[in-house]
């Protein structure tokens, strides 16, 4: 299936999927929102959206692995690239049309199960379109057309809420929960209508695109194989301890404790929140002693509940990292049974992939409440929204500039383009913030970060073990001078951890799936296995926060980019003892 020569018409065709994933996100913004009120969600309740989409990924590429073990038949292999990809797209369209259903039915876990059924879908897409980018043209470009992918996916990220807040509300402005609240029953049954319909219509694309090869890969498992049992076991070992350490904190959001904080609060708000919902400047003596006396309180019972929630995710944390690297540990005495597992350089690669997602969330999810805090600029909620969406659209700025490599242009024109391109996307970024009527002007010297964003791509050479050990350090750089600084250079600090995130999804799952050869299908579900992070380390870091405070909780990304930066230096010269080397000169496009 490689070809030294990139299949430019396959690739047009294969990038719609990226944009497609990205747009149906701002669907997800309105109806999340939505749902809360719509099935009149408790905290725990409304936690769950995210637990089904992220444990989608993870089960998904969890299912097809241990489906291919059990029938020593790899479903993605025996489909191809181009088939796997359609499947997805109608499980996605699936999940849609069971969406639609239960709002009529006004039956929440039926909710669940349909966007459960949407992410599943996803998870079959991603583990089919990064190899099969990778696959569309020389090993050794394969990062560059993967950040194509990704800056596609940022574009329809960006460009998501504006097309759907016109299409449900007749406007471009942003649109507060109050109003997402209100929506008619009908509009949000046509949205997913019409979501449901992309799905499908994406899948005919691809059914009848005459430029995308099938992708067909050879067989992984053979007769005389033991169908990678200890890879399987182990995977399967893991879950089961994730769920016995997710329980007891999804059952802290039902205990006594939990519903005495939630009367606790709203007393506290009810105290100090006007009528107007904004705080009453002006309370009495008695009211100052009451205040006190329910924070107190609230205090006494938080403090024990979130050490407890703490302790049981960092539990779940330890059992991801610690059965990854037995397995590592395990196939290097012996790796017979490990299958894709027994490459080092996967299996250090789920790590990276791990603590990639779980950093890029944790610093969006997180970013909020610091700007709400005096010393950064004590920012009001509604506030913080163009800090936010800069964040993410640095992801698209970053990608925009990795993906250039992806084109066949000469050296003098990249290198232009490199310079260009990311101010555009600085460019485009800002205008859509502006559209949505947001105040944009504490960003306009947040260019000079986008400025030594570009001067480290030229540095990188267009190679992806450099690229990450550069932006890793980089990233590093950036949390380590938020968390010794106040104020503009804080913040601007933690928004261009986005820059260097930007393009390490690409490198990582390069450099994970060089040389696995047959095995490339299997070794790309595990990455995607490991999106899981997003579902353990943002919590991780704010139930830490709690603890010790927002600024000093940013630590956990220092952590991450440490371990991202020691993965590009270690693999590369693992790679090299394999006789692989991404980072030599690039073959003709």
């Amino acid at each position: 299936m490689q070809t030294t020569k990139t299949n430019y018409g396959a690739l047009s065709t294969l990038t719609t999927v990226f944009f497609f994933w990205g747009f149906i996100a701002a669907g997800n913004n309105i109806f999340i929102p939505f749902c809360k009120h719509y099935f009149n969600l408790d905290q725990f309740q409304s936690q769950l959206i995210d637990f089904a989409f992220y444990g989608a990924y993870y089960l998904g590429a969890l299912g097809l692995f241990v489906f291919s073990t059990m029938t020593r038949k790899d479903l993605v292999s025996t489909w191809g690239y181009k088939k796997s990809i359609i499947n997805g797209l109608l499980f996605s369209a699936l999940g849609a049309t069971m969406m639609i259903i239960s709002v009529y039915l006004n039956v929440f876990a039926a909710m669940l199960f349909g966007l459960f059924i949407v992410a599943l879908g996803f998870s079959l897409q991603q583990t089919s379109a990064n190899p099969f980018m990778i696959a569309l043209g020389d090993e050794k470009t394969g990062s560059n057309r993967i950040n194509l992918g990704g800056a596609i996916n940022s574009l329809g990220t960006n460009i998501g809420p504006i097309i759907v807040s016109l299409a449900l509300f007749g406007t471009t402005a942003a649109i507060p929960d109050e109003k997402i609240e209100a929506l008619s029953l009908n509009k949000v049954v046509i949205l997913y209508a019409c979501v449901g319909c992309l799905f499908l219509g994406v899948a005919a694309l691809f059914s009848f695109s005459k430029k995308l090869p099938g992708g067909q890969l050879e067989q992984i498992i053979d007769e005389t194989s033991d169908r990678a049992k200890k890879g399987m076991v182990t995977m399967l070992v893991i879950t089961g301890l994730l769920i016995a350490c997710f329980s007891p904190v999804m059952n802290s959001y039902r205990s006594d404790e939990a519903k005495q904080l939630t009367e606790l609060k709203g007393d506290l708000e009810q105290l100090t929140i006007g009528e107007d919902n904004k705080p009453i400047q002006n309370l009495t003596a008695s009211q100052l002693e009451t205040k006190k006396e329910i924070e107190i309180e609230i205090k006494k019972i938080q403090e024990p509940l979130e050490k407890y929630r703490m302790v049981w995710l960092s539990a779940g944390l330890l059992c991801v990292l610690g059965g990854i690297l037995f397995a590592n540990r395990s196939a290097k005495k012996n790796e017979h049974g490990w299958g894709a597992l027994k490459y080092p350089q996967l299996s250090l690669g789920m790590l990276a992939i791990f603590v990639y997602v779980g950093v890029e969330v944790a610093v969006g999810s997180n970013l909020s409440e610091l700007l709400k805090q005096p010393a950064f600029g004590g920012f009001e909620s509604s506030e913080t929204t163009p800090f936010i969406a800069m964040y993410w659209g640095s992801l698209m700025i970053g990608r925009w500039s990795g993906s250039i490599n992806a084109f066949n242009f000469s050296r003098q024109t990249k290198l232009i383009l490199k310079f260009i391109v990311p101010l555009i996307a600085l460019g485009v970024s800002l205008t859509v913030s502006i559209v949505s009527g947001y105040n944009v002007k504490p960003l306009y010297w947040y260019f000079i970060c986008v400025l030594v964003q570009i001067a480290a791509s030229y540095f990188t050479e267009d190679k992806p073990a450099r690229s990450l050990a550069i932006f890793g350090s980089l990233g590093l750089v950036c949390i380590v001078v938020g968390l010794s600084t106040t104020g503009i250079v804080s913040i601007y600090s933690y928004l261009s951890v986005g820059l260097f995130c930007s393009t390490m999804w690409s490198c990582i799952f390069s450099l994970s799936l060089a040389g696995l050869g047959k095995y490339q299908a299997q070794g790309s579900g595990f990455l995607v296995m490991m999106i899981l992070g997003g579902g353990i380390i943002p919590p991780i870091q704010g139930k830490l926060s709690d603890i010790i405070g927002i600024q000093p909780s940013f630590i956990v990304g220092a952590v991450c980019f440490a371990y991202i930066t020691f993965f590009a230096i270690f693999v590369n010269k693992l790679l090299k003892k394999q006789g692989i080397s991404l980072d030599s000169e690039v073959a003709s496009h």
